[in-house]
């Protein structure tokens, strides 16, 4: 082991147990040459940066990460409860999920697939790009010497195409059948904490919100302005012949109470809009149940949102406790614009 401080290098052997003597060797190397590293890191570059580009056995260090066993989930849980008792040892814990692409090619890469490419396309201009889609979970904590919230991936999932699945003979699962059980993965690493997860309209379904919510996490996304939302079901009277309902009576949608002239607006500031400081805005707020024919009703908190300066379209929140405080909620989900910067970062790298 390398000299290094003795709070670092605690650090650094919290990942001791999951490797045997003989790998963990190998590993730490890759672990320090993976922070001291600029540019890409790649093995070659981790081997130089630490000085042992003329290793004669270097194929050792390659197959750390191509043979030797050990379990990437376990260093997931470790990694999650370094950050969180650093970070966040006390109040909600707000995570962030989302996807990205890895643009590969090669005959070898088979898990890769053709998907749409969210940077170069637009609402009138559509791009097609290939590569391996990752889905990533990340802890988004407000970072003491940086003055800033930032995007900490600690557990990364391959969501392989439909295409190699069906190849191989395996059951495809799509983004929100991985980001459930990535979700669900961390609730039971971090009982008895209260868990904030923030995801995009991409994660704005009934199914995926039931789940979580049924499974003790609080889950934020946009709502479209156009969906149904219902009173909450009245009670069942004795004696009542049929299935319970499920929804009470229909409620106008956020577009009609956009344009409402009765709709009562409340002007809050909102600290680190998408990364430019305080903003001032308008909200409105209720409860309500969004259901949806064959799928199950859930109990949410809208937040209709618009710019009392107009320098951006209204939008619309959810929040699957009814019980949360509208302006948290928005400072909640304005965390997300961290992860986009992340993984920009990581990809100019």
């Amino acid at each position: 082991m390398p000299h290094l401080p003795a709070r670092f290098a605690g650090i650094i052997l919290s990942f001791a147990p999951l490797f045997v003597h003989r790998s963990w060797r190998h590993a730490q190397a890759l672990l320090i040459g993976a922070i001291l590293c600029p540019g890409r890191r790649t093995v070659a570059s981790v081997l130089r940066i630490t000085g042992r580009a003329r290793d004669r056995h270097f194929v050792n260090t390659h197959r750390v990460l191509s043979r030797a066993a050990w379990s990437p989930r376990s260093a997931a849980r470790i990694l999650l409860r370094l950050l969180v008792e650093a970070f966040v040892p006390h109040g909600p814990v707000v995570l962030a999920l989302d996807d990205t692409i890895e643009r590969r090619w090669g005959r070898r890469i088979r898990a890769r697939g053709i998907y749409r490419d969210p940077v170069r396309s637009s609402g009138a201009h559509f791009v097609k790009t290939s590569g391996l889609r990752w889905m990533s979970l990340m802890l988004l904590a407000p970072i003491p010497w940086a003055g800033r919230v930032w995007a900490l991936p600690f557990l990364t999932a391959l969501v392989p195409s439909e295409r190699a699945c069906r190849e191989r003979g395996h059951r495809h699962k799509t983004l929100l059948d991985v980001g459930r059980q990535m979700a669900l993965q961390v609730r039971r690493w971090l009982p008895g904490r209260d868990l904030v997860l923030v995801g995009d309209s991409a994660f704005s379904a009934l199914l995926f919100l039931d789940a979580l919510r049924r499974g003790g996490v609080t889950a934020i996304t946009r709502l479209r302005l156009d969906a149904a939302l219902y009173d909450p079901a009245p009670p069942r009277l004795p004696g009542t012949i049929g299935r319970p309902r499920k929804k009470g009576v229909r409620r106008p949608t956020l577009s009609k109470i956009l344009i409402d002239p009765g709709t009562l607006w409340q002007q809050v500031s909102v600290p680190g809009w998408y990364g430019m400081g305080e903003r001032k805005i308008e909200i409105t707020s209720a409860t309500a149940v969004w259901h949806h024919s064959g799928l199950p009703g859930v109990p949410i908190r809208w937040v209709l949102i618009r710019d009392p300066e107009k320098r951006f379209e209204p939008q619309s929140l959810l929040c699957t406790d009814p019980a949360r405080d509208p302006t948290q909620i928005v400072t909640w989900f304005v965390r997300r614009w961290q992860v986009e910067v992340t993984f920009q970062d990581v990809k100019s790298l």
